[in-house]
């Protein structure tokens, strides 16, 4: 695996010699700063190459730009409404200046309204670290009471809302605050940040648009970009629905593996790939990533490793971000099988044999807490867990286990 590492630019309280420390040899990141919609030029991307080329003193730190998360894709393309066209074409055009950079992967989601969902950002855990959480009373509470989206409660189970009635009455005015904040959190020096009315706007502008109709439009976007992307020579690989069952009303089309593979078939052509996110995919007790990964890895071209511990085994439920090895997903085995599929890329010749991957999010710990970092993306927690799945990459590797790995 390449071990890359998430930046969010230079506002991000992890820095580039952290990076360096913690053993990255790749970065992901975006242009957060620049609208939805708009071109991301050669001039900003090259800006951003320079940012993190560079060391705090000013020695080079040897890093590229080799995934981008995200290339966002509007919610007009999403519900083909206004100038949905006219977004597609700047997408397009996007990925050819990222081409000409030399960047090849690019990462993106198709998730409608929020891109992912949390109800804490700073769950305490009795270690005295800190981790994101998914709530599904809690967040029943928001959706019902806070937001007071129509017919949300028609969504969920009568123990659930009767608790979230509860949970909302002990609720004071702060609390009711941070638990909105929590589910609409954006990404530091993003270009939008929303608002409750926001949501309620956009979710009505999703009023038509039903499972199907949203399938369809992810496959227009698809026949439009994907063709490009395989002239290229580029990756495109979408990321699943986090978390991966509906929410606030809205459909969700990238949650297991028959979603994934209606999507690749649609547009079949080895560009056309998968972002395997065995955290937000882990939340759904029906989703086997290692079976994933066996089965769907020839198109796999970047990997977001982290676990999940889910509350109980319900499709839709609450869950925690447990430590990289501690989740309810089998890592040892899922990192197995990227690597039989490595193996096989190298057996077939193929350049992108190395799949990058990212340690994905972790749990606050010794210095990260009270840092100020972006919620998931600490120093140190990460670098444990890089250090943790480099360990079990590692093992499995070496030439005294390569007999007994089947």
């Amino acid at each position: 695996m390449r071990h890359t590492w998430r930046w969010f630019g230079p506002r991000d309280r992890v820095s580039i010699d952290d990076m360096l420390q913690a053993g990255v040899r790749g970065v992901v990141t975006a242009l957060h700063h620049v609208p939805t919609g708009a071109v991301w030029t050669p001039e900003e991307i090259g800006k951003r190459q320079r940012e993190l080329a560079v060391m705090t003193d000013g020695a080079p730190s040897g890093l590229e730009w080799e995934v981008v998360e995200s290339l966002p894709v509007s919610e007009a393309i999403k519900t083909q409404t206004g100038d949905w066209r006219d977004h597609v074409a700047t997408w397009i055009q996007s990925m050819r200046n990222l081409h000409a950079a030399g960047i090849r992967v690019i990462c993106y989601n198709f998730m409608p309204v929020l891109d992912w969902t949390r109800t804490d950002l700073a769950w305490r855990r009795p270690t005295g670290a800190r981790c994101m959480r998914f709530d599904y009373t809690d967040f029943a509470a928001f959706d019902i009471h806070i937001l007071q989206r129509l017919g949300a409660a028609e969504d969920f189970p009568e123990a659930v809302r009767d608790e979230a009635a509860r949970r909302f009455a002990a609720m004071d005015d702060a609390t009711r605050q941070a638990l909105a904040g929590n589910v609409v959190f954006g990404l530091p020096g993003a270009a939008e940040h929303f608002t409750l009315p926001d949501v309620r706007a956009l979710l009505a502008s999703y009023a038509p648009v039903s499972d199907a109709v949203l399938r369809r439009h992810f496959h227009d976007f698809l026949e439009q970009v994907v063709p490009v992307a395989q002239e290229l020579g580029m990756r495109l690989c979408c990321h699943p629905d986090d978390p991966p069952f509906p929410l606030l009303g809205l459909p969700r089309i990238m949650s297991t593996e028959a979603d994934y593979a209606e999507r690749m078939g649609a547009v079949d052509l080895p560009a056309n790939g998968i972002t395997l996110c065995s955290g937000s995919l882990g939340a759904r007790p029906d989703n086997d990533l290692p079976g994933m990964m066996a089965r769907l890895g020839d198109r796999v071209h970047f990997l977001h490793l982290r676990n999940v511990r889910r509350d109980g085994d319900a499709i839709a439920g609450s869950f925690f971000e447990d430590e990289h090895l501690a989740g309810q997903t089998d890592m040892v085995a899922l990192i197995a099988a990227i690597l039989r599929e490595e193996s096989r890329r190298r057996a077939a010749g193929r350049e992108d044999a190395q799949i990058p991957m990212r340690p994905d999010h972790g749990q606050d710990i010794l210095d990260d807490i009270g840092r100020g970092g972006q919620p998931g993306y600490p120093a140190i927690g990460r670098l444990k867990g890089l250090a943790e799945l480099r360990g079990v990459e590692t093992a499995l590797s070496h030439p005294l286990l390569q007999g007994t790995r089947s």
